[in-house]
């Protein structure tokens, strides 16, 4: 082998606050004209390159699924991926693409359940959220069903719901119910305030995360990802936990 083949072999170094370590965003709203995220290809595609030159090497898309406002499923997601698929192999970005969905867990969401409409991510994860305002009445319900019928509930971004703000252990209960927590990375910013910021930072001390994302909207969301993934104060925490964005 020669100096040049060995350069090319040789695993490619991690650049100091990148988000390379992560590897895998499993929550962003990136595909094209889907829900309150990405609009158009090119910003899709601008979206992904950025994420890529952040280090990740693999995009887990979930776009919205809300029956009154995003009824998406399989046949409207399933097109709008490949058009970004194609997009990025023409441009030749190596990033793979693959799409599941963030479900709102209200009265419908049973009805996808019994309809098998979900879509899945990894080793059987479903990614579900609620309201801001208010718990689903149904969230824990949801939850066993889920496992029930062998799927790996994954409750996104707990540290953004109001009503868990003074209630931590509102958070923690969801561990005892079987189910796993993602945390927003720019909740650890401030973007979303400081009570967010706060429960960010401690579900990272207590080491109850399993996953970590994006959750990437639009370009402010991308300008704030840019300049957390260069702030060791936060890749630090992140780096304390043992996350599953690898495995997937």
């Amino acid at each position: 082998m020669g100096f040049f083949d060995f350069l090319k072999s040789s695993p490619k170094k991690e650049v100091a606050g990148d988000l390379s370590f992560l590897g895998v965003d499993m929550h962003s709203h990136v595909l094209p004209g889907l829900d309150d995220g990405s609009q158009n290809l090119e910003d899709s595609f601008n979206f992904a390159k950025e994420l890529h030159g952040m280090g990740y090497n693999k995009l887990i898309c979930t776009p919205h699924v809300i029956s009154d406002m995003y009824p998406n499923n399989k046949s409207t997601i399933d097109p709008a991926y490949e058009l970004l698929k194609a997009k990025l192999a023409a441009e030749n970005i190596p990033l793979e693409l693959d799409y599941a969905a963030e479900f709102m867990v209200n009265e419908a969401f049973e009805n996808i359940i019994t309809d098998g409409q979900l879509l899945t991510f990894g080793k059987n994860y479903v990614l579900i959220e609620m309201s801001y305002l208010y718990e689903s009445p149904n969230i824990k319900e949801m939850v066993f069903e889920l496992l029930v019928q062998g799927l790996q509930p994954v409750l996104a971004h707990p540290e953004r719901y109001n009503f868990y703000n003074n209630n931590y252990d509102g958070i923690k209960s969801f561990i005892d119910a079987g189910c796993l927590l993602q945390v927003n990375l720019l909740s650890f910013t401030g973007y979303y305030g400081k009570p967010a910021k706060h429960t960010a930072e401690m579900m990272v001390k207590d080491k109850i995360l399993s996953f970590a994302g994006t959750d990437l909207h639009h370009y402010k969301h991308l300008g704030m990802l840019k300049r957390l993934s260069q702030d060791r104060s936060i890749t630090d925490q992140l780096r304390s936990v043992e996350l599953k964005n690898n495995t997937l």
